[in-house]
């Protein structure tokens, strides 16, 4: 996307055992091995000191027992715990293949770069006062929301964890927002104020843009450039050695451009899907991404066709959000307590309900 601003101003369960064996309990709870040793009872008192010690022994075995029940409830509550973290990552969108073409881009050289470009951008809106200033509320909100999203982003990147995440706000007309390698986070004021966009909707945007980085979208373009450049200069030489002229690598080059251009529209319909996972986990209604994209629709209407587009059409974005909705309203409605089958539609004033 284009990342020039067009800017206007913004202003300036452990059990806990009591009674005999209670150290020596809690001691196998916390490390799951070896046996509990009940002292030993002396038999060599009168009668009524053996009738003491029986009740005692009784109830220090009745505390023995309830400690043991609850160390092994809570050996049961982690495991299931464990599985449920496991059966969640298995769930919702696949994590994607990475492209052979990302190994001959640098990721730290991709990500000084952005961080260098991310500065310089900061520094152009700063002195524009166009720079949203913190405690700004648009600001604050954009935060918020990212600060779910981001303990989602781990899934498909090991790299994001390394990363200084970071939210800014410039005033623009620009109808756009990114996320630059590294996690550097940038919303363009007008898309959220000419779309009126809900922070369900705004969690989609930053979960597709934040998936841009994590797939590392732009080390696979930057690969799949050296290797259509390589094979435009190949297709020019051998057109020259059989006499042809230059004429191959101008069809090679154009045939370079429209191969990346397909790569490109498969990054965005990638970015779509990981994105509305993270969000979902997040807690963010996922079927926001239908109505966002209704919003687009109407808001980039002469749009070209999609053979000569780098982004899929509106439509076809649309369907295949719809046809993934099953696999990420079941992380929705876990991560707010909710039944897939009792969510109510989901309304944000574009067009007809989304069930």
């Amino acid at each position: 996307m284009r990342r020039e601003a067009n800017s206007r101003r913004i202003g300036g369960g452990a059990a806990s055992a009591v009674g005999i064996g209670a150290d020596q309990v809690a001691g196998q709870c916390s490390s799951g091995a070896g046996r509990v040793k009940l002292p030993a009872m002396d038999t060599a008192h009168t009668a009524p000191r053996r009738g003491a010690a029986a009740r005692a022994g009784r109830a220090g075995a009745l505390a023995l027992a309830i400690a043991l029940t609850g160390c092994s409830a809570g050996a049961e509550d982690d495991a299931e715990r464990r599985a449920r973290e496991a059966m969640a990552q298995n769930e919702g969108i696949a994590v994607p293949r990475r492209s052979v073409a990302a190994g001959l881009a640098s990721s730290e050289a991709l990500e000084r770069r952005a961080q260098a470009e991310y500065a310089q951008l900061l520094r152009q809106a700063s002195a524009q006062r166009a720079l949203a200033p913190g405690g700004h509320p648009t600001l604050a909100r954009l935060q918020t929301i990212a600060n779910r999203l981001i303990p989602h982003t781990r899934r498909f990147s090991d790299r994001a964890d390394g990363w200084r995440w970071e939210v800014n706000l410039i005033g623009s007309r620009q109808v756009n927002a990114f996320v630059m390698p590294g996690g550097k986070i940038v919303f363009y004021s007008a898309i959220i104020e000419r779309l009126q966009l809900t922070d369900d909707e705004i969690a989609m945007i930053m979960g597709h843009e934040m998936a841009h980085a994590l797939l590392e979208h732009g080390r696979e373009r930057a690969g799949k450039t050296m290797i259509a450049q390589v094979g435009t200069l190949v297709a020019s030489v051998v057109s020259q050695v059989l006499g042809y002229g230059d004429l191959g690598g101008q069809l090679a080059s154009g045939a370079a451009q429209l191969t990346l251009l397909t790569f490109s529209r498969g990054d965005e319909s990638e970015a779509d899907l990981v994105g509305m996972d993270i969000a979902a986990r997040a807690g963010f209604d996922p079927r926001a991404a239908i109505s966002l994209w209704r919003k687009m629709a109407e808001a980039g209407r002469g749009q070209p066709p999609e053979f000569l587009s780098t982004h899929p059409s509106h439509a076809t974005r649309i369907d295949t959000l719809s046809a993934a909705l099953p696999k990420v309203l079941p992380l929705y409605a876990r991560a707010t307590g909710q039944r897939p089958e009792s969510l109510p539609p989901y309304r944000s004033g574009a067009g007809p309900p989304v069930r």
